[in-house]
């Protein structure tokens, strides 16, 4: 048996209107007979906050306290002389960020460890996704995952899945639905818990998800309201698809060969098969030159699909990386493009796996020189394959130009990942919509303003109603236009123990925190203080760890006193375990 013990592993999660509120409370006893490190260490969603931690060791709690990001680390320098640790928190793959604490425990005493944090689940490809990290790296006594989820507008799709069950543990699987609510609860015994009846191994090792979707009735979408604040769900369904006018732009400079740009290669060639006839597209490649397939936009007919797939298969990868050039290439095609289908969308999706090294390669004036071509018509989509690119330079770039940017894990499912991205954008139903609302009834209003709608996703409004109001009138310039009974609408709360009271007003505060933060990426210097301040004093108020705050964990007299608990950003730095303790940007 293990000196340190994990006797209870529980996980909480509580989903209500896609708001969700997880609680991971790990039970420790030292079995040891003197003093040994007692490590709490989960993987959460990158998209979550933390918002509570603490440790009880025999029955004294240690809470966790957040507090601006530069107070805190000045704080922290102050405490600790030698050296820095590493913080709590770093991200550990596409989709987790990891936290990690230990503390010293006498022996036969006992440590409870509880962390909470909460996001917003966002809908993709037409369903929403609950992602438990299992990793307790032990038999456990006392395991349980237990899921709660109310979606007033009904229940339509509910699924578990896992990337390491066993027939033996499905029978330690119940989930129980019905219109509204659904509740999942996994409680595998010790036994089921075994790799092999001999062996003290664990097969809990993986991802345990929950997808589900809702129901849709309302056309101008439903909103629902608690304690003075709304949300606004928006996905309209069984819409015609606009025909999207897409250019690819594809690195092929050194760095890109061997698997990365066979993985493209395999991609592309997918995606190609995946475009509509009605589409039209383009292919251009670049390293320190820019190759085009056709200096034109052209139909994807199969004809046209099968001479681009050639192409695509010609790809070697060699030379350095002109983004600036190829970028504009591909805005000159769709600026010149003739004849095209009238309501429809343009885009640029770029792939770069490093840093502009020839032509332009001041990253200010190439963004500059995009976002002037560019000019508000076309969305521009970064995709950054590995850690070798400044994704800063990307997300920026794309931020400012309609789109948004990802960074491509080097996994072997790569092209997987491409593709899941192109999916994503691959249908556009709605263009330019507006959700509109009484000026006099609301405030703080969350963005309503959103250029491009795909298929399988969900536009999210919140904000809080000014006083008194009855009736809350909403549509879009669909002119879908809806009335909202404010009282009837707060009574489908009441009545739900398990719900924490004000989840809309969280919702509104965390949607309000991520819109600030994606806002102030692309926006001029003196603006952006303004936004992160703003940013700060919502995560402050309601007590989220995002990159302007910082949790101090304290420890028990004689350990190192003080610890951080960060929020790693996809564009921060990387640390790379390597034996020279290498740090990656």
């Amino acid at each position: 048996a293990h000196a340190i013990e994990i006797y209870s592993l529980r996980v909480n999660c509580r989903v209500t209107s896609r708001f969700a509120h997880t609680v991971i409370t790990s039970k420790i006893i030292n079995r040891a007979n003197e003093s040994r490190e007692a490590t709490f260490e989960v993987e959460l969603p990158k998209t979550a906050f933390i918002t509570n931690f603490s440790m009880s060791i025999d029955g004294k709690v240690y809470p966790g306290i957040i507090k601006e990001k530069a107070s805190a680390q000045r704080e922290y320098d102050a405490a600790v002389s030698q050296g820095q640790s590493a913080g709590l928190v770093k991200i550990t793959g596409r989709k987790l960020e990891q936290f990690h604490v230990s503390v010293s425990i006498a022996a036969a005493s006992k440590v409870t460890f509880e962390l909470v944090y909460e996001e917003l689940l966002k809908r993709q490809l037409g369903l929403f996704e609950l992602l438990i990290k299992v990793r307790p790296q032990q038999l456990v006594k006392h395991f349980q995952i237990d899921v709660h989820i109310f979606e007033p507008q009904g229940i339509r799709f509910l699924e578990t899945d896992s990337t390491f069950m066993t027939n033996e543990l499905t029978e330690a699987l119940t989930k129980v639905q019905n219109e509204t609510k659904a509740h999942i609860l996994f409680k595998p015994t010790v036994d089921q818990q075994k790799v092999n009846p001999e062996l003290d191994e664990t097969l809990l090792n993986g991802d345990f998800l929950v997808r589900y979707d809702v129901k849709r009735v309302a056309t101008a979408g439903d909103i629902q309201i608690v304690n003075g604040y709304f949300v606004h769900y928006f996905a309209p369904q069984e819409m015609p698809v606009f025909p999207k006018n897409v250019i690819f732009v594809i690195d092929r400079s050194g760095s890109m060969a061997g698997r990365k740009i066979e993985q493209t290669r395999e991609a592309l060639l997918k995606i190609l098969q995946d475009l509509r006839p009605e589409d039209h597209f383009s292919c251009i490649t670049f390293n320190n030159k820019v190759s085009e397939w056709k200096s034109v936009l052209l139909q994807a007919t199969a004809e046209n699909v099968a001479s681009a797939a050639g192409f695509v298969q010609t790809i070697m990868a060699r030379g350095g990386t002109d983004i600036n050039h190829a970028l504009l290439t591909a805005v000159r095609v769709l600026d010149k493009a003739e004849r095209l289908p009238e309501q429809s969308v343009s885009m640029i999706i770029l792939l770069t796996d490093g840093q502009p090294t020839s032509g332009e390669s001041k990253v200010e004036v190439i963004q500059e020189n995009i976002q002037k071509a560019v000019n508000g018509k076309y969305a521009l989509f970064c995709l950054g394959f590995g850690f070798d690119v400044s994704y800063n330079f990307l997300e920026k770039m794309a931020l400012s130009n309609g789109g948004i940017a990802r960074r491509l894990y080097e996994n072997a499912d790569a092209a997987l990942q491409l593709q899941g991205f192109y999916q994503e954008v691959a249908t556009p139903i709605l263009m330019k919509i507006e959700m509109r609302y009484p000026e006099n009834a609301v405030e703080g209003l969350t963005k309503n303003n959103f250029k491009l709608f795909f298929e399988g996703s969900e536009i999210i409004v919140s904000g809080k109603i000014r006083n008194e109001l009855d009736l809350l009138p909403h549509g879009s310039d669909l002119t879908l236009k809806e009335e909202a009974n404010v009282k009837e609408k707060e009574q489908v709360f009441q009545n739900q123990s398990y719900i924490f009271g004000n989840f809309i007003e969280r919702l509104w505060a965390y949607l309000t925190i991520q819109q600030l933060l994606e806002k102030s990426i692309s926006a001029q210097e003196e603006q952006q203080k303004a936004l992160e301040a703003r940013a700060l004093e919502l995560s402050l108020q309601y007590g989220f760890v995002t990159p302007l705050t910082s949790m101090v964990v304290t420890k028990p007299t004689g350990q190192q006193q003080t610890e951080l608990a960060n929020k790693p950003t996809e564009a921060g730095k990387w640390v790379l375990n390597s034996p020279l303790g290498m740090c990656g940007c």
